[in-house]
Order: structure tokens, then C-alpha cells, then sequence
């Protein structure tokens, strides 16, 4: 049998945590050692909204199973904010 996959000491960038697949991933990589962070603007399919909401219920969920978090909200379109989230 193998060894379970960790990701102890990694970071690890979920974009769209709040919900769908990368709320699964999220949680997923949290459960396996990773430090994550959750990133999801909140908004609707049509571009409207920014509520925190989900991706805030993420990160409750991740740090109630013991989870590492990072919490981050940026802009994907902003390089200056993607170069300071990486440093």
C-alpha cells in the first residue's frame, strides 16, 4: 500500500474557493497539510457582487478540521497584487 499524498510545507493557491470545485480542493489540500490560500472575489456569474461570504465559510471549515489557512482576496487581473501575494 502507498504512503497517503501530503502536502505538508506547501502553499497552496485555490482561485474560486468559495464554491464548486475549488471549494473541494480547497478543503482537500487543507486536509493533507497544505497551508491554503482561499481565493474567490465573490461574485455572481454575471460579473455582479462581491461577498466574501463563501469564501469565508471555506476558511472556517478548513481551520474547524485543523487546517493551515492563508487567506488572500485579490484581483487575478492585478500583477502587483499576484507578485505580492507570492512574496
Amino acid at each position: 500500500m502507498s504512503a497517503p499524498l501530503t502536502f505538508d510545507g506547501r502553499v497552496v493557491l485555490v482561485t474560486g474557493a468559495g464554491g464548486g470545485l475549488g471549494r473541494e480542493y480547497a478543503l482537500a489540500f487543507g486536509q493533507r497539510g497544505a497551508a491554503v490560500i482561499v481565493n474567490d472575489l465573490g461574485g455572481d456569474i454575471k460579473g455582479g457582487g462581491r461577498s466574501s461570504a463563501a469564501a469565508d465559510k471555506v476558511v472556517e471549515e478548513i481551520r474547524a478540521k485543523g487546517g493551515k489557512i492563508q487567506w488572500k482576496t485579490v484581483r487575478s487581473s492585478s500583477r502587483r497584487r499576484w507578485t505580492h501575494l507570492a512574496e
